[in-house]
């Protein structure tokens, strides 16, 4: 039995998903003791952030939307996604920590869903923050990839970060974030193409 755990964990998180952990807590720490080490404590500078919006439709290959059209495309953009707004607008999707998981569960793809994320200025792509879907009742549903052996939720489809055990595709009943201006409640959702 381990100290200094709450009891649960002591029964149900395997011993490896520490000793996985374990490693990567000392090299993050020591990672950021040689940037201070070495007088490396200039950051970077980041962009600020656009303000976070709705974007709503389904998510698509760009290769099927563009046959749709007409459009003659190469072998090269096989694997592009794009939200597809209700006006037929299609908004590439970057493939990065929230969008990843378009590009690699066919299930997210052709359905409703509702984005919270932000465009940059000058760029094209779709910078996802949080994805809702819908169930076959209309219900809006936060969607993520969930660990049931260590509770916890993932955004891409990968072993879970801890124990390297499965995830799932999880679906939970939840309203729109507050800070969102005109976000549409549950009920007022609008149809996507």
């Amino acid at each position: 039995m381990m100290s200094g755990l709450p009891s649960h964990l002591n029964q149900v998180v395997p011993m490896y998903c520490f000793t996985a952990w374990l490693p990567a807590c000392v090299m993050t720490a020591i990672l950021s003791l040689n940037g201070i080490a070495t007088g490396d404590d200039a950051a970077p500078e980041s962009l600020p952030t656009p303000p976070k919006k709705l974007f709503q439709g389904k998510v698509v290959l760009v290769t099927e939307a563009l046959e749709e059209r007409g459009i003659k495309h190469y072998p090269e953009m096989k694997d592009q996604v794009a939200l597809e707004t209700p006006d037929g607008e299609l908004i590439p999707i970057l493939s990065d920590w929230r969008g990843r998981a378009f590009y690699q569960d066919e299930r997210l793809r052709n359905r409703k869903v509702e984005l919270v994320g932000f465009r940059r200025e000058g760029l094209p792509y779709l910078q996802i923050l949080m994805v809702f879907t819908f169930n076959d009742e209309g219900e809006r549903t936060y969607t993520d990839y969930w660990c049931d052996i260590c509770s916890i939720p993932m955004y891409e489809i990968k072993p879970c970060e801890c124990c390297q055990g499965p995830i799932r595709l999880r679906f939970q009943k939840q309203d729109l974030p507050d800070y969102l201006d005109d976000a549409p409640s549950a009920g007022d959702a609008t149809e996507s193409p």
